[in-house]
C-alpha cells in the first residue's frame, strides 16, 4: 500500500523527492555538465546552450506569466482581511512598525550589497548577446506618479506591478468596508466577492507550487548554460553571494528586533528564547503560512492574548517581509553587478521603493520573493528576458534560492512576533508574569 500524500504514476519517483533536494541536485548537476562543456571547444559550449535554450527559456516564460496574477490576487486579499475596526489605533502602529523594519531591511541589504559587490567582475552574457545591455530607470518622481494607473486593466496586460499593488490595496480596503457594512445584502456581496479572490489566490499558489515542480528541470539546463559560457568561476559567486545575505539577515536580526524589544521594555534574550519553535518551523517549511499555527502558539507562551494575535500574527505573515526586503536589495545588487551594470544612487533609492512594496505583496509560501524580484529589476531597467545576460544572473540566484529562502522566512516569522509582542506590550495587553515565565 502507497503511503498517504506519495504520487504515484511513471514519474512518482521524481515528485516524491522534496523539492530542495531535486532543486540542489539540478544545481549540482548542472554545474557539473556545464563544466564539462566549458572545458570543450567553445563552439560546442555554445551549440549546447543554443540547442537547451527551450527549457530554459520555459522556466523564465512560466515565472513571469504568474508575476501580476499572485501579486493581485494576493494583495486584494490580504487588505481584504482587515476588518475596518481594526484600522484604528492597533491596526496603525502595526502597519507602521511593518513599514518601519521593512524599508530598514532594505537599507541593511543595500549597505551589505555595496560594502561586498557580490557578483562584481563576474561578467554573465547571455546565450544570445555578448554583453549586458546599459539599464536605465526612469525619474523617482515620474515611478510615484505611475504607481497610480490611468488604467487598471492594461497595468494587468503590461505587468506594471506597482499600479497592480496600488489598485488592489484600493480594492482590497473597500472590500474589507463592504464586508463590514450595516446593509446585510451588500455585506453578503462583499463577503462573496471576496472568497472568490481567496479562492483566485489559492488557485494562483497552486500554479506556483505546479511550476515549482519542473524548476529543476529549468534550473538545470539554465544553469548548465551558464556555467558552460562562463566557466566555473560563477561557483564562487554563488556561494559568496549566501554568506552576504545571510550576514544582513543576522545583522537585521540583532539589531533592528533586538533594538526593537529593548525599546519597548522586553528582554531580547527571553522573546527570542521563547521564538525558537516557530524560527525553527519557518526555516524549515520556508513559509510564514505554513509556521503560522506554531507562531501563534509561541505567541501565547510569551503572554500575548489570543485575540490579540489572531489578528497580528496573519496580517503579520501577509504584509511582513523583512527577510524578503533584505533579498531583494542584495539580490538585485548582485543582478545587476553581474552583467555588468552597477547601480547608480538613483536605482538604489527605486529599490527602496520598489523592494519594500514588493516584500509587502509577497505570499507568504516557499520561494515568493524569487517572483517578486521580477518586478523589482524590471522597475530599474533591468528587465529578464529569455536568452539574455540578466536571465542568466537570475538563473543563477534562483539556484539558491532555496538556500536563501530558508533565512528569510526564518527572518520574516522571527518580525511577525517580535512586532506583535512589542505592540501588545505598548497597548497593555501584554502578560508580563507569563513573559517573564521560565526565562
Amino acid at each position: 500500500m502507497a503511503q498517504a500524500g506519495a504520487k504515484t504514476g511513471i514519474f512518482r519517483w521524481y515528485f516524491n523527492i522534496s523539492i530542495l533536494k531535486r532543486i540542489i541536485f539540478a544545481l549540482v548537476a548542472g554545474a557539473v555538465v556545464g563544466i564539462i562543456m566549458a572545458a570543450m571547444p567553445s563552439a560546442a559550449a555554445a551549440s549546447y546552450a543554443a540547442s537547451t535554450k527551450f527549457f530554459g527559456d520555459l522556466f523564465i516564460r512560466l515565472l513571469q506569466m504568474i508575476v501580476a496574477p499572485v501579486i493581485f490576487f494576493s494583495v486584494i486579499c490580504g487588505a481584504a482581511s482587515l476588518a475596518p475596526s481594526q484600522l484604528g489605533r492597533v491596526g496603525g502602529k502595526l502597519i507602521g512598525l511593518y513599514l518601519v523594519t521593512t524599508f530598514i531591511a532594505v537599507f541593511i541589504g543595500l549597505v551589505y550589497a555595496n560594502i561586498f559587490q557580490p557578483g562584481s567582475g563576474l561578467g554573465v552574457v547571455g546565450i544570445a548577446e555578448a554583453a549586458a545591455r546599459e539599464n536605465t530607470a526612469p525619474a523617482l518622481a515620474a515611478v510615484l506618479l505611475n504607481i497610480v494607473p490611468t488604467n487598471v486593466f492594461n497595468a494587468l496586460a503590461q505587468g506594471q506591478v506597482l499600479p497592480i499593488i496600488f489598485f488592489a490595496i484600493c480594492f482590497g480596503i473597500s472590500l474589507s468596508m463592504l464586508r463590514a457594512s450595516a446593509q446585510s445584502e451588500l455585506a453578503k456581496l462583499a463577503e462573496t466577492v471576496f472568497q472568490f479572490f481567496s479562492g483566485c489566490a489559492e488557485i494562483m499558489y497552486k500554479i506556483v507550487r505546479g511550476i515549482m515542480e519542473y524548476s529543476p528541470i529549468g534550473i538545470f539546463f539554465l544553469i548548465s548554460a551558464v556555467f558552460g559560457v562562463q566557466g566555473p568561476k560563477v561557483i564562487g559567486s554563488m556561494f559568496y553571494i549566501i554568506a552576504v545575505a545571510f550576514l544582513a539577515f543576522a545583522t537585521h536580526f540583532i539589531v533592528v528586533y533586538g533594538g526593537l524589544a529593548k525599546l519597548f521594555g522586553l528582554k531580547p534574550r527571553i522573546l527570542f528564547k521563547k521564538a525558537e519553535e516557530a524560527m525553527i518551523t519557518a526555516f524549515v517549511t520556508r513559509s510564514s503560512n505554513a509556521s503560522l499555527p506554531v507562531t501563534m502558539r509561541c505567541l501565547d507562551g510569551m503572554g500575548v492574548p489570543r485575540s490579540f494575535t489572531s489578528f497580528s500574527a496573519p496580517f503579520g505573515a501577509t504584509v511582513n517581509m523583512d527577510g524578503a526586503a533584505v533579498y531583494l536589495a542584495i539580490t538585485s545588487m548582485f543582478i545587476a553587478n553581474a552583467v555588468g551594470a552597477p547601480l547608480g544612487i538613483g536605482q538604489q533609492l527605486m529599490i527602496c521603493v520598489l523592494a519594500t512594496l514588493g516584500a509587502i505583496g509577497a505570499a507568504g509560501v516557499p520561494g515568493a520573493s524569487v517572483i517578486i524580484l521580477l518586478m523589482v529589476l524590471e522597475g530599474i531597467g533591468l528587465k529578464v528576458e529569455a536568452g539574455s545576460a540578466i536571465a542568466a544572473a537570475y538563473a543563477m540566484i534562483f539556484a539558491v534560492d532555496a538556500v536563501l529562502d530558508m533565512g528569510r522566512t526564518l527572518l520574516n516569522v522571527s518580525g511577525d512576533m517580535i512586532v506583535t509582542t512589542t505592540v501588545a506590550k505598548s497597548e497593555g495587553v501584554l502578560n508580563m508574569e507569563q513573559y517573564n515565565q521560565d526565562a
